[in-house]
C-alpha cells in the first residue's frame, strides 16, 4: 500500500513537457557561456575596421596586395583553443595595457613565411615544407607583429584607450600558458590572401579576464554611439601633424561688380573699381574651393590682409543679402 502511495505521489509531482516555454535553461558547466551574443557581435565589429586598416598598411609596407578579412568569432576553452591550432605556427604574445592579463596573436607559417620571403627582397613566395623560422625571420616577424598590434591598438581606441605592448614570439601554442585549461577565450579567424594567390590564417586569441573589465563597452550600441570620436587629445595631435604637410588652397572674395569686357581689357594699374560689398560686410574664406570662414579686409605692414571673424554659416549668408 505504501509503496502505491509512493508512486502515486512520484506520478504527480512529475515535470510534464507541455510545449510551454520553460522559465530556466541548459547551462554547460564544463563549458559556460562567458561573452554574450551582443560582445561577440561587437567584437566583430571592431576587428572588421581592424582588418580592412592593416590590410591597407602591409599592402602599402610589402607593396603587394594584401587582403584579410574576418571569418569567424568563437567561444572555447583555452585547451580546445591550443588543441586546434597547427605547429609551427609564430605566436605573439602581447598586452593591451591598461587591461591585465596576455593577448595572443597566431601567424600561419604560410602568411608569415610569405611576408618575411618579401622582406628580405624576394618575390613573396611561401615555403612549400612547414618549419621553424631562423633568427632573422624571427627578428622580421616581430617587426610585423608590432605593425599588426599597432593597427589593433587604433581600432580598440575607439571603444576604451588602450596601449599595445609586444611581450615575446614563440613558434608553437604548447609552450604558452595565457590562461588555465577550462578558461573561456573568444577567438577571432582572419583570412589572408597575399597578391590573391596566397592563402593563409591568422588569429587573436582574448582570454575571459583580459575583458572582463571592458565587457559593458563591448556592444553594437556602445560601438555605434562612439564610433568616429577622437579618444585622447594625443590622437588629435597626431592627427594635425599628419595633416600639416598638406597643402592647401586659401581664396578670398573681396567683392563682386559687372563690368563690360571693353572697360575690362582698358583696365590699367591705378584703376579703381567699385565693388558691390559694404565696407562692414563679412567676406568668405574658401579652403580647396569650399566656404569655411568669414573674414573682414584690411591692411598689415602695408599688405592686404583678412581677420577671420567667425566660420561660415550657409544660413547667415542668405540672412545678410535681405537686411
Amino acid at each position: 500500500m505504501a509503496e502505491t502511495d509512493n508512486d502515486n505521489i512520484l506520478e504527480s509531482e512529475s515535470f510534464e513537457d507541455d510545449g510551454e516555454h520553460k522559465s530556466y535553461k541548459l547551462y554547460n558547466f564544463r563549458r559556460p557561456d562567458k561573452f554574450s551574443k551582443d560582445n561577440l557581435r561587437a567584437l566583430r565589429d571592431i576587428h572588421r575596421e581592424f582588418s580592412k586598416a592593416i590590410s591597407l598598411v602591409l599592402s602599402g609596407y610589402l607593396r603587394m596586395r594584401v587582403e584579410i578579412e574576418i571569418v569567424s568569432v568563437d567561444q572555447l576553452t583555452y585547451e580546445e583553443f591550443v588543441r586546434s591550432m597547427p605547429s609551427p605556427i609564430s605566436v605573439g604574445v602581447f598586452e593591451f595595457e591598461p587591461l591585465s592579463g596576455q593577448i595572443l596573436l597566431g601567424i600561419s607559417f604560410e602568411v608569415i613565411s610569405c611576408i618575411v620571403n618579401r622582406m628580405l627582397g624576394g618575390i613573396g613566395s611561401v615555403d612549400t615544407q612547414s618549419r621553424e623560422l631562423t633568427d632573422i625571420e624571427k627578428a622580421l616577424a616581430k617587426k610585423v607583429i608590432n605593425t599588426i598590434i599597432s593597427s589593433l591598438e587604433d581600432a580598440w581606441n575607439t571603444i576604451v584607450p588602450v596601449t599595445g605592448k609586444f611581450i615575446s614570439l614563440d613558434d608553437n601554442y604548447q609552450s604558452i600558458q595565457v590562461a588555465t585549461a577550462g578558461e573561456i577565450v573568444a577567438l577571432l579567424t582572419f583570412e589572408v590572401q597575399i597578391s590573391g594567390k596566397h592563402f593563409g590564417l591568422f588569429s587573436l586569441c582574448f582570454p575571459y579576464p583580459v575583458l572582463e573589465s571592458v565587457l559593458g563597452h563591448l556592444s553594437t550600441q556602445h560601438i555605434f554611439q562612439t564610433k568616429g570620436l577622437v579618444a585622447t587629445n594625443d590622437e588629435r595631435m597626431k592627427m594635425i601633424s599628419k595633416l600639416n604637410l598638406s597643402l592647401a588652397d586659401l581664396r578670398v572674395q573681396f567683392g563682386t561688380c559687372n563690368i563690360t569686357l571693353d572697360d575690362f581689357l582698358q583696365l590699367a594699374e591705378g584703376d579703381i573699381i567699385k565693388l558691390d560689398n559694404k565696407i562692414e560686410d563679412d567676406l568668405i574664406v574658401k579652403v580647396n574651393g569650399e566656404k569655411k570662414f568669414f573674414a573682414r579686409p584690411g591692411t598689415l605692414k602695408n599688405q592686404v590682409c583678412v581677420k577671420i571673424t567667425d566660420v561660415y554659416d550657409e544660413m547667415h549668408e542668405i540672412l545678410r543679402n535681405y537686411f
